[in-house]
């Protein structure tokens, strides 16, 4: 998955092309193959609500350059009903389906209901028995602030599961990567996965250039061999889609500080 030079893996929460940025998107087939010639990630966020026939994330892969990475999130059956309870049957079944990626399958993502908080007996029985049959990149998305403290931090780092950092952050640490960061903790070798949701209106509100600069030097001031993935699920207004070209153009010329 490392790229050289730093450079991140930017995309969006699905592959949909808005109209108003369509012409960027040149090209006949179907949305899947015009967004993978312009961007090298997608997050599959449809795997929450519902499961995909092996057979369906094969013809996904299919469509995309060998380069190409997906980011498939866990169904909220296990996130949320189930709260990582009892999660090997539905966990099984699920990693089972996404076999169909191959090689491109990136990351697999893990977000978190808002209520539920920090178990340590929970989380790595639970990460463990994920990383029976995943060993790849691994990231969660907590939302409940017992899981940014200290001992949760160090427990998710010994699982090398990475913590997203997510905008709008609900608490200051949420906003930037932890757990897994790497064997000497700075960031090399590691996943580093931030999810940018909208702000201020979750969800629809797009970012301005200036929000977008300050990201793209934080992301360039990472050392070489950090692997940034940044996704946006401003979705809901279509605004993911500018706000990732225009990411896209910024990491191509900033400079580390």
């Amino acid at each position: 998955m490392r790229k050289p030079c730093n450079t991140p893996y930017i995309g969006t929460a699905a592959w949909s092309i808005p109209r108003d940025v369509a012409e960027q998107f040149p090209g006949d087939g179907p949305h899947l193959e015009r967004y993978a010639r312009r961007f090298a990630c997608v997050e599959i966020n449809s795997s929450f609500y519902r499961s995909h026939q092996v057979e369906t994330y094969a013809r996904w892969a299919g469509m995309t350059p060998p380069q190409f990475r997906f980011a498939v999130k866990l169904p909220r059956a296990i996130t949320h009903d189930a709260a990582l309870r009892g999660a090997r049957k539905p966990l099984r079944a699920f990693l089972d389906e996404v076999v169909g990626l191959g090689d491109r399958l990136g990351v697999l993502l893990v977000q978190l209901p808002p209520s539920l908080a920090w178990d340590a007996r929970v989380a790595r029985t639970f990460f463990a028995l994920l990383r029976e049959s995943w060993d790849g990149p691994l990231a969660c998305e907590p939302r409940h602030a017992s899981w940014f403290e200290p001992a949760a931090d160090r427990a998710l780092a010994r699982l090398r599961v990475s913590r997203v950092a997510a905008d709008p952050a609900r608490i200051a640490a949420a906003a930037r990567p932890g757990g897994w960061l790497g064997p000497d903790g700075d960031g090399v070798g590691a996943l580093l996965y931030y999810r940018w949701h909208g702000s201020p209106r979750v969800y629809w509100s797009s970012y301005d250039d200036g929000w977008l600069a300050r990201q793209a030097g934080q992301l360039a001031a990472w050392p070489p061999g950090a692997v940034p993935w940044v996704i946006f699920d401003n979705t809901a207004s279509g605004a993911a889609t500018a706000n990732a070209l225009a990411l896209q153009s910024l990491a191509a010329t900033v400079t580390a500080p």
